[in-house]
């Protein structure tokens, strides 16, 4: 039994971002790829839930970065299991290269989803043993809390843990390239949304040191959407929340530095 499971991978010129690294939108990917591989290698993967109707799907991950591979690097993700519940199981991921240096690090839960009912299943029906959880340590930290964001014409004074979005709301509708196995929006495909707020300036000057997404129900195929968006003081912390009909679908938060 391999308690950490590891892949490698190359980071070819069509992989990249516009500044010549790994984007969070692709390294969001790897991390669901091997955090799924993994599981499979331990018979506690989809394939073997197959008959039972229900699948892994991923609810908050929190990935931290001290640096980015660069285009024709290779780079590596190796995946443990922390801990788990009767609800939720918690994976974490370390980002290297080549070398072995630590690139990053991944927080992620995951929850077992009935793909029949689109709820919850639980774990209990998963034979889940002592001898699969590793004693690694990920040194990054735990997500904070998510803030309700109210749109930027709130009147009144705000509710206590909330913000006022800083820009107006921007309506988005989800479509058939957006739908994976399950038949929801595809978690990269949020990814995707939340990194094209910023302009192509922004990213050319800054780039992101944290990224944090709490999905609190599925996107659906053709759902009329509302992204709000509340940044600080100095626009290097961003809070997001999507939600339909006033149900918040996720929260984001998005932590920025300068190259």
């Amino acid at each position: 039994m391999n308690r950490e499971f590891t892949q490698t991978f190359f980071l070819a010129a069509g992989e990249v971002n516009a500044e010549g690294e790994l984007s969070m939108a692709l390294l969001t990917s790897k991390i669901i790829d091997i955090a799924t591989a993994h599981a499979n290698s331990l018979g506690i993967g989809n394939p073997s839930m197959a008959s039972m109707h229900c699948g892994w799907v991923l609810s908050r991950v929190a990935i931290e970065m001290m640096d980015y591979p660069k285009v024709n690097d290779t780079y590596r993700l190796t995946t443990w299991v922390n801990a788990w519940n009767k609800h939720y199981s918690e994976r974490m991921i370390m980002i290297s290269a080549a070398d072995g240096r630590a690139l990053g690090y991944a927080r992620t839960i995951w929850m077992v989803l009935d793909t029949e009912t689109h709820e919850s299943r639980g774990l209990s029906h998963l034979p889940l043993t002592p001898e699969m959880v590793s004693d690694r340590v990920c040194p990054i930290a735990p997500q904070g809390k998510h803030s309700l964001i109210l749109p930027e014409d709130y009147e009144g004074d705000l509710p206590r843990n909330a913000m006022r979005a800083t820009a107006p709301a921007v309506p988005h509708r989800f479509g058939y390239a957006d739908l994976d196995y399950y038949r929801h929006v595809n978690t990269v495909r949020y990814v995707q949304l939340l990194l094209n707020q910023f302009s192509l300036e922004e990213f050319d000057r800054t780039r992101i040191k944290r990224f944090e997404l709490w999905f609190m129900r599925e996107g659906k195929y053709g759902a009329d959407l509302s992204l709000l968006r509340a940044d600080n003081d100095d626009s290097m912390t961003t809070s997001f929340s999507l939600s339909d009909a006033d149900l918040p679908i996720f929260f984001a938060r998005i932590y920025r530095q300068t190259r």
